[in-house]
């Protein structure tokens, strides 16, 4: 259906790709789109992009002197089958035939065949080695680095922290409930974290026995509850506190914890982990420059068969024009 420079993407690959995105429809419920609709020619148009791009990746790995030996995609599927349909934690290892049947189950029930995935995880090997060869020369300086860091500071310094202090506490609707349960605690102070649990409205720190969910903060609590939770010693239960929420009883568990000024990590303790990121950016930019440039190189060797062309605005040899006009 298609010559691609040296190559060629026969009618029978083309059929086939189109009846396993026919079986992702079925499995899907979903209705394949009819025949002359818009959406069946975009989905005919993406079959055919995806086996042109895929002959060109196969004829310049061809070029670069990459490979896939058939044993490589062997070794995949097996390493897929232990991964997918291996022994599951506490069960007993299936046999190999075991593994096989429960494979070969798999994708008759999917619609595929083992051939379409081995054709699917050997073209995954195939675009990653591309990938490294044609990126591997891509490198990230030390003065790249450095200027990563200065502009993304923020990213790398601790926040400034307040004052803070492990607390805990009971929060009723009534001053009675708090006096009585606070003349318990004066006499039995371990029954603290039980109340808390039982009796607290508080359900996100009473089901942890009162405990704040990472301590109290100065400057981010209600102005009562904060003056009492900062103001009484290490160990000591509150009276009754009243905030706009209810009734307080307050145990400090720790002492005041002085406030921390923001803090910058050292550039040295990032620098590798900056490194990789920007690796992975410029191996991306590079890997999708090289895309760009081998589909437009292709397109001047490019020829379909009547009736496979990409419907308008599909082909990646005539990209869509943009106009913008005034007001």
């Amino acid at each position: 259906m298609a010559v691609v420079g040296d190559g060629t993407v026969s009618k029978s690959q083309w059929d086939a790709v189109l009846d396993l995105t026919k079986n992702t429809y079925k499995q899907a419920h979903r209705p394949f789109p009819g025949p002359g609709t818009a959406k069946l020619a975009e989905l005919r148009s993406q079959v055919t992009n995806f086996l042109v791009l895929n002959s060109e990746y196969e004829q310049e790995a061809k070029k670069l002197g990459i490979t896939v030996s058939d044993k490589e995609v062997s070794d995949r599927i097996d390493q897929y089958k232990q991964q997918v349909y291996g022994a599951q934690p506490g069960q007993k290892q299936p046999t190999q035939k075991q593994l096989d049947q429960r494979y070969q189950q798999a994708l008759k029930q999917q619609g595929w065949t083992d051939d379409w995935l081995r054709f699917a995880y050997r073209l995954d090997i195939l675009r990653s080695r591309l990938q490294s060869k044609v990126t591997g020369n891509v490198k990230v300086s030390d003065s790249q680095i450095k200027s990563y860091y200065e502009k993304n500071k923020a990213q790398y310094t601790t926040p400034a922290q307040p004052e803070s202090r492990q607390v805990r506490h009971i929060l009723v609707k009534t001053k009675a409930k708090a006096d009585q349960l606070y003349a318990q605690l004066q006499k039995n102070p371990g029954k603290f974290a039980a109340f808390a649990k039982k009796y607290s409205i508080d359900t996100g720190s009473g089901a942890a026995g009162g405990v704040l969910p990472g301590g109290a903060l100065k400057g981010r609590l209600v102005k009562p509850f904060e003056k009492v939770a900062f103001s009484i010693p290490a160990n000591e239960i509150s009276k009754p506190v009243h905030t706009q929420y209810g009734w307080h009883i307050i145990e400090a568990l720790g002492p005041i914890k002085p406030a921390q000024p923001a803090k910058q990590t050292p550039l040295a303790q990032v620098k590798e982990a900056i490194r990789q990121i920007l690796l992975q950016n410029d191996r991306s930019k590079a890997a999708g420059d090289w895309q760009k440039k081998t589909i437009k190189d292709y397109c001047k060797k490019i020829a379909y068969a009547p009736g496979y062309t990409p419907a308008p605005g599909t082909d990646p040899c005539k990209p869509q024009s943009t106009t913008t006009s005034g007001q």
